[in-house]
């Protein structure tokens, strides 16, 4: 109890200051601040559309409904859905000490790899990111599910067996990053179960009574159900990514660019686990650019690790880290290429389990063989994690706004057109927009068919008047995404272009049809107040202007509100409208400049 305290502590302190961050202006906003259903709180209808809903080519319903639970209890105070994750990932700390230590009998190796995972810097992307909740809410699933699997393997029942089932299905619905689940069980009935090739077993002083040997044949068996759960996981998640625009073609990355990316990541993620430097939010994808000798020598390193691991059968927890390693990273490692990452730090929150096991496990028996005492091998050990923890604070230094944190992905990744985009925008958000256009041009330069920068550009020349170069600009953007929010902000904006040039018409058809991909595009819904205000129709646009502020309070969308109202006779509830606009507006005059611009012939 004492050391899962302990332990506690240390995740507390260490990720206490995320409290004090702002949300991520990538991802937080699409899964939280502007996700209506999410911002409902913990509602019926929020269940039910978790359990439907394929938004941002993920199905992961548990994930959506603890977002909701969130909102539910701290509405968007990002401070308390901060403190969640933070919680999250002590409780998964603690869950992998108790379960290595009931499994193996070694408390102190088992705390040491609790004690890497609380405080390596690899994990804060996960911690650190509202958006990654998914990562610990799935470790949590896992983890149980592999506690229940060693409950049944001493006593074999179909309740048993059932709930292993049940709590890696809950597990696959928080994020199908642990599809490999039934794969690493046979990985722990090898080591440390011993349930595998029962002639070479060995016992160590402590260790717990092992379950029953089993035939290699009847153990895979066995997973066969659990296989299944993982094959119908990978297929929905396959076909919601696609139908998202999430998986590029082979045509955009050839198989033998994905291979060669793939095994010069599993090196990369190897460095980075012992020397976790360079951290960033997302590294852009070399695509073919990859010199053939990195390859080569990646290879050859993987091929020699194996070798090496393989050649020493009677330590069993070296060929159990690193194919743990191996084999977990497979459905993130861009075989089948996601987004424009080439590797993220996120995607090794599961796989370093297995290189710590490796490390802590190795590094005990080696010190056990040549009789060196405890206390020296504690010494360097309580040394590297206080290194570790130091990096740690830093790098969450890096996540304490979104300008610190675009900027340092750009210093240590160069040319990205991503954390082009997203400084970009963290700029914007800070009124900063002549500031934030060069980010966008950067970007559009590295990535012509980057949607984001162009989209972007396309506002600019509309804010500056340049309405036909934006409407040129914006059709070009809707054949570059598959997106559906990128594609309604298109259309939206592509409506407000025809609105001005006096294309009303048009203009309405593209704001209805940006509210058939997106319904909370709240731009929109301004546009088709917008126009039924121009039409006379004051009552309607007073609703199309009361769903615009539903979704995004603002001060000039409450005075549009309150216009619209009063003209429609409804002087009181135009009154409440104005005093709303007034409470939330850092200048209530300039807001009413602006309603009266948008409102002009």
């Amino acid at each position: 109890m004492v050391l899962c305290l302990l332990l506690v502590a240390a995740t507390l302190a260490l990720y206490n200051p995320v409290s004090r961050h702002p949300f991520v202006n990538f991802d937080d906003d699409r899964y939280v601040t502007n996700n209506l259903h999410v911002r409902a709180g913990l509602t019926w209808s929020t269940i039910t559309w978790a359990f439907t809903t394929t938004d941002l080519a993920n199905w992961h319903p548990l994930t959506w409904i603890s977002h909701a639970l969130d909102c539910q209890i701290f509405q968007l105070n990002p401070a308390g859905h901060h403190y969640t994750n933070v919680l999250l990932q002590a409780a998964d700390v603690v869950l992998l000490f108790l379960l290595l230590q009931w499994t193996t009998g070694f408390t102190w190796r088992s705390l040491m790899v609790a004690a890497l995972f609380a405080l390596h810097p690899i994990n804060v992307e996960s911690v650190a990111w509202v958006s990654e909740r998914k990562n610990m809410l799935s470790m949590l699933f896992f983890l149980l599910a592999l506690w229940a699997y060693g409950w049944y393997a001493r006593k074999p029942k179909a309740g048993r067996y059932l709930a292993v089932a049940l709590l890696f299905a809950l597990g696959l619905m928080a994020k199908p990053q642990i599809v490999t689940f039934p794969f690493v069980l046979l990985l722990w009935d090898y080591w440390p179960l011993q349930r595998m090739f029962p002639a070479q077993r060995e016992e160590a002083p402590g260790t717990p009574e092992r379950p029953s040997p089993r035939p290699f044949s009847w153990l895979v068996l066995e997973k066969l159900p659990l296989m299944a759960l993982s094959a119908a996981s990978a297929v929905i998640t396959i076909k919601v990514q696609k139908a998202g625009g999430a998986v590029r073609t082979v045509m955009e990355n050839p198989v033998s660019v994905r291979l060669e990316n793939a095994v010069v990541s599993y090196a990369r993620y190897v460095k980075k686990a012992f020397w976790p430097s360079h951290l960033a939010l997302l590294y852009p994808h070399p695509g073919d650019s990859l010199k053939m000798w990195l390859v080569a020598a990646s290879v050859l390193f993987l091929l020699l690790v194996t070798a090496l691991v393989l050649a020493a059968p009677r330590r069993r927890y070296l060929a159990v880290g690193w194919f743990w390693f191996l084999g977990t990273l497979v459905p993130m490692i861009g075989l089948v290429q996601v987004g424009e990452a080439a590797m993220a730090d996120r995607y090794a929150y599961l796989p370093f389990l297995g290189l710590f096991i490796m490390v802590c496990w190795g590094v005990a028996d080696w010190a056990e063989q040549r009789h060196i005492p405890a206390r020296w091998v504690a010494i360097p050990g309580l040394a590297g994690l206080v290194a570790l923890a130091a990096v740690t604070h830093r790098q969450l230094d890096y996540w304490g706004d979104n300008l610190t944190l675009w900027s340092h992905t750009l210093q240590v990744t160069g040319k990205n057109f991503v954390a082009e985009d997203n400084l970009g925008g963290a700029l914007i958000q800070l009124g900063r927009i002549s500031e934030a256009m060069p980010h966008f041009q950067r970007s559009a330069e590295i990535n012509p068919r980057d949607p984001v920068a162009n989209l972007n550009l396309a506002i600019n020349q509309q804010q500056h008047g340049q309405l036909r170069e934006a409407i040129d600009l914006y059709q070009k953007v809707l054949l570059m995404t598959g997106d559906t929010i990128l594609r309604s902000d298109a259309l939206s904006y592509l409506g407000s272009a025809y609105r001005r040039l006096g294309s009303y018409g048009e203009a309405e058809q593209n704001y209805e049809a940006a509210l058939r991909l997106a319904p909370e595009n709240n731009h929109a819904w301004v546009g088709l107040g917008l126009l039924a205000q121009r039409n006379g129709d004051f009552r309607q646009a007073a609703d199309h202007f009361s769903r615009a502020v539903a979704i995004q309070p603002t001060d000039v969308g409450y005075v549009l509100l309150g216009r619209a109202l009063e003209l429609s006779g409804h002087h009181a509830e135009a009154e409440v409208a104005y005093q709303e606009a007034q409470r939330i507006s850092a200048d209530f005059a300039k807001a009413q400049e602006q309603a009266s611009q948008l409102l002009a012939p």
